[in-house]
């Protein structure tokens, strides 16, 4: 039932996003000639990885420079087109697609990285029990501005408690908080220790 309702979402997504990946696709190109689309390794259910499809919003080799895979406020690596992309979540269209696969859901924990995972304590392992999502609980609830012990912690809760209902009320909650902020500010974000 949940994965019906993903493909029906993802496609009926695709097909009304697809002017916008359009138009953002054609900036891209333009503003520096590099690719559109930006493939990253992400690590989803029950700890298989899977190439994350997001529109290009850095410099090509971002991840190799400056804060490496964290993204600042104001970082000097995010493109102008890329800016007005990260701003609107439009960079993060193109993983209807990966719901369309199969690697994610609508609705679930959002994927993180191979040497995160390895990191994980038992605990928070169990975010790996559902399919990672385009949007989640802890999307909803402050997304990187929160400790990244905070976002796992809101993660788990929802795997212990996800529901029909629950799922509804994050997707009715995820537009407003798209426009509330995507950098991890003072205190998310992942930092070695």
């Amino acid at each position: 039932m949940i994965r019906a309702l993903d493909v029906t979402g993802a496609a009926l997504g695709l097909a009304l996003a697809s002017p916008f990946l359009g138009l953002a696709a054609l900036a891209t190109k333009l503003e520096d000639g590099g690719p559109v689309l930006y493939r990253q390794r992400r690590v989803g259910l029950g700890g298989r990885e899977f190439d994350l499809l997001k529109l290009r919003t850095m410099v090509v080799g971002a991840e190799h420079q400056g804060a490496g895979w964290a993204v600042d406020r104001g970082d000097p690596r995010i493109t102008r087109v890329g800016r007005v992309l990260r701003r609107l979540s439009l960079d993060e269209l193109p993983q209807l697609w990966n719901v369309l696969e199969g690697h994610m859901s609508l609705i679930g924990p959002r994927p993180t990285l191979a040497y995160q995972v390895e990191r994980y304590t038992p605990h928070q392992r169990r975010r790996l029990e559902v399919r990672p999502g385009l949007t989640g609980w802890a999307q909803i609830h402050g997304r990187a501005a929160l400790s990244w012990d905070e976002r796992i912690d809101l993660d788990v809760w929802y795997v212990e408690n996800r529901s029909a209902w629950l799922d509804l009320r994050i997707l009715l909650r995820t537009p407003a908080a798209l426009f509330s902020g995507t950098y991890k500010g003072e205190k998310g974000g992942w930092r070695d220790s």
